[in-house]
């Protein structure tokens, strides 16, 4: 399923700061790692998966309206994040 988003200044000058992209961020949402989603508490979700560049990155969001992913915070994994990754353990 590919969901539609919402992006408004916001949401997009925030990932920005991360050095990502909406396009990035909706391609983890989308094309999540196996195991992925999780729920991040308070109504909120977290993707991780790999962008085409090859790096991998994380992306927290909630729906809202419902059905409606909105992006809060999306950002490159850490380096301990990336071992895990490589080494088959999300």
């Amino acid at each position: 399923m590919l969901y539609e988003f919402r992006w408004n200044n916001w949401n997009e000058e925030h990932i920005a700061e991360h050095g990502i992209d909406p396009r990035s961020a909706e391609w983890v949402v989308n094309h999540p790692f196996r195991g992925f989603p999780r729920e991040h508490g308070d109504d909120k979700f977290i993707a991780w998966g790999q962008i085409e560049s090859g790096h991998y990155l994380q992306v927290i969001y909630t729906f809202d309206p419902p059905g409606v992913v909105y992006v809060i915070h999306a950002r490159p994994l850490t380096d301990k994040e990336n071992r895990r990754v490589r080494r088959g353990r999300r």
